[in-house]
C-alpha cells in the first residue's frame, strides 16, 4: 500500500486486516483504514471494491470475519447500531431508509432512542426540538410533522442527512451524501462539514465525484477488490492517479472518442411550454449528443420528462423524423422510439425484486411474445443475453435480481432494456450518478456507440465535465428558459457556468 506512513496525531479510528466473505466470495480481504481527529478523509474505489461492506461493519450491520477495529487506541467490537452510536459514530447511508408515513421529526430519530418524559411516553416537544436543531445544523427548513412520502426526493435526502446530527458524535460517516442534492444543498452540506471539522470532528467521506474529493477532503484512502491499495494526502495526488489506483490501470482518456459525425435532423422542438419559464425551441440530429446543463431547479429533468411523455407539455409542437410527435404518456414515446433513462433508476427504471432478464425484457414483450400473450422464454433469454453482453454487464447470472447489483451495473441493465428496441432518441437524466469511474467509462462507451448507430441522444447532467466530454452541442437552461445553445468545442466549465448564472451572451438556434 502506498503512502501509508505514521500520522503525527494519534488516530481516532484504526482498522487493520478486516476480512468479510459472503457465501465464499470475499468482499474484504484484509482492508485497512486510519482516521485522525479533525480531518475530512475520503474513501474511494469502484463499486464492489469493499467500501460499503467496511461501512456496514463500522455501523454494526455486519460482523467482520476477522480483523481489528480500534477507537482512540482501544480495540472495540461493534455488534449493533446502538453500539456504534455509543462509540461516537454517526452515519449518512446512501439508501435513505425513511419510513414514508412517519413525520420528519420521527424519521430523524430512527435507530436512536426517542426522548421520553417522566411517564415513559415520547416527549413530543423534546423530539421536535432535537429534530429542529439537526435541521438548523444543516441549514434547511422542513415541516416537522410532514410524512416523508410527501417530501420531494431532495427533501427526503436532506432529512436523511439531518438524522446524523440529532446526537453528538466524534466520527461522521457519509456515504454518497450528495448523490441526489441540488447545487445549493451541496453547498449547505459542505458548510456543515467545514463546521464539524473546525470543532475537531472527523468525517469519512465516500463519493464517486472526484471534484468533491479534491474540494473538501484532506486525505484519501483507495480500495480495490476488497483491499486497501493506497492512502495519501489529497494535496499529493491528482484525479488521474486516483483513477489508476481505483481501476488498476491507466485511463488514457476520460471519455471515449466520437465515432461518427451527426447526420440529418431527428427531432425538432418548437415553442415547448412546460408550465414555467419561456417556451423552448431546439433541434437534435441523428448521431448527435446534445447536452443539457443548468443549475439545480433549472428544468433539466422536466424537459426530458416532457420529451419522453412523462409530463404533459402545455404548448408548442414537436416533429420526429419530420412527422408530428406529441406523446401523451411514456408508452406513446416508447412506441415512437423515444426512451427515457430516468434520474432515479432504482425507483423509476428498474423492478428491483425481479431478475435481470425480466427487467431487460419488460419494455420489449411485444416482440418476445407469441400471439401477444405467451412470452417466448428462449427468445427472451437469448435477447437479454445479447443486450447484457452489449453493455458488458457484470452479474452472477441473468437470473440475479436487479436490486442485488452495484449502481453501475443497475444502470447498465436500464441501458440494456432499451438497446433491444433500437431507440431513435435516447433521453439520459444524470446517467452516471452514483456510478464509479470504471462503470462510468463503460456507460460513456455505450452512449457513443448508440450515437454512432444513428440514435440522437439528449444528456442532462449536473456534471459539467461529463457534459463537455460527451456533447456535440450544449443547451444551457436557467430558471426554466433556454439561456444559450452552444457548440461544445471550445467551451469550458467556467463559460458554461456564466450562462447558468445568466452572465453569458445568449446564443440560440435559428
Amino acid at each position: 500500500m502506498e503512502g501509508h506512513g505514521k500520522d503525527r496525531m494519534a488516530p481516532l479510528l484504526e482498522i487493520e486486516g478486516l476480512c468479510k466473505s459472503f457465501g465464499g466470495v470475499a468482499a474484504l480481504k484484509g482492508a485497512a483504514l486510519s482516521l485522525v481527529p479533525g480531518e475530512v478523509h475520503a474513501l474511494v474505489g469502484e463499486n464492489g471494491a469493499g467500501k460499503s461492506t467496511m461501512i456496514k461493519v463500522l455501523a454494526g450491520i455486519l460482523r467482520a470475519d476477522s480483523g481489528t477495529i480500534r477507537m482512540a487506541g482501544k480495540t472495540v467490537e461493534i455488534g449493533s447500531g446502538a453500539e456504534a452510536a455509543r462509540l461516537g459514530l454517526s452515519f449518512i447511508h446512501q439508501e435513505l431508509n425513511l419510513v414514508p408515513w412517519f413525520g420528519v421529526a420521527e424519521n430523524l430519530y430512527l435507530g436512536k432512542t426517542y426522548p421520553h418524559n417522566s411517564l415513559g411516553l415520547i416527549d413530543r416537544r423534546a423530539l421536535e426540538s432535537g429534530a429542529q436543531r439537526a435541521l438548523n445544523e444543516l441549514g434547511v427548513s422542513l415541516p416537522l410533522d410532514c410524512p416523508a412520502a410527501r417530501l420531494s426526493h431532495g427533501q427526503r435526502s436532506m432529512a436523511a442527512i439531518a438524522r446524523a446530527f440529532t446526537g453528538e458524535a466524534s466520527l461522521y460517516v457519509m456515504d454518497e451524501p450528495t448523490a441526489s442534492l441540488t447545487d445549493e444543498e451541496i453547498e449547505a452540506l459542505f458548510a456543515v462539514i467545514a463546521r464539524l471539522k473546525a470543532r475537531g470532528k472527523t468525517i469519512l467521506y465516500v463519493s464517486h465525484r472526484l471534484d468533491e474529493i479534491f474540494s473538501i477532503c484532506d486525505r484519501v484512502t483507495v480500495m480495490r477488490d476488497g483491499l486497501t491499495v493506497a492512502a495519501m494526502a489529497v494535496a499529493d495526488t491528482d484525479p488521474a492517479s486516483l483513477i489508476r489506483h481505483m481501476i488498476g490501470r491507466s485511463l488514457e482518456e476520460a471519455f471515449p472518442p466520437a465515432l461518427a459525425a451527426p447526420g440529418e435532423e431527428m427531432l425538432r422542438v418548437e415553442g415547448l411550454e412546460r408550465g414555467r419559464g419561456k417556451p423552448i425551441s431546439f433541434s437534435l440530429r441523428a448521431g448527435e449528443i446534445l447536452g443539457v446543463a443548468g443549475l439545480g431547479g433549472a428544468g433539466r429533468s422536466s424537459l426530458l420528462r416532457a420529451l419522453g411523455g412523462a409530463e404533459r407539455a402545455r404548448g408548442g409542437s414537436m416533429t420526429l423524423k419530420g412527422k408530428p410527435y406529441a406523446p401523451r404518456k411514456p408508452r406513446d414515446a416508447i412506441k415512437a422510439g423515444v426512451v427515457l433513462v430516468p434520474e432515479e433508476r432504482r425507483a423509476q427504471g428498474l423492478v428491483l425484486g425481479r431478475a435481470i432478464h425480466e427487467n431487460i425484457a419488460l419494455p420489449n414483450l411485444a416482440g418476445l411474445s407469441a400471439l401477444g400473450i405467451f412470452v417466448r422464454r428462449r427468445l427472451e433469454a437469448a435477447r437479454a443475453s445479447e443486450a447484457a453482453t452489449g453493455v458488458r454487464l457484470k452479474a452472477s447470472s441473468l437470473a440475479q435480481k436487479a436490486g442485488q447489483l452495484s449502481g453501475g451495473n443497475q444502470q447498465k441493465v436500464v441501458f440494456a432494456k432499451w438497446l433491444l428496441g433500437k431507440p431513435r432518441v435516447l433521453l439520459l437524466d444524470e446517467p452516471s450518478r452514483g456510478v464509479d469511474v470504471g462503470a462510468r467509462f463503460e456507460i460513456y462507451r455505450i452512449v457513443r456507440e448508440l450515437a454512432a448507430g444513428g440514435a440522437g441522444v439528449i444528456l442532462a447532467s449536473s456534471d459539467l465535465t461529463e457534459i463537455l466530454g460527451l456533447s456535440d452541442r450544449i443547451l444551457v437552461l436557467r430558471e426554466g428558459r433556454l439561456e444559450a445553445c452552444l457548440e461544445a468545442r471550445g467551451q469550458s466549465q467556467e463559460s458554461i457556468l456564466r450562462h447558468c448564472y445568466g452572465e453569458g451572451r445568449e446564443s440560440h438556434e435559428e
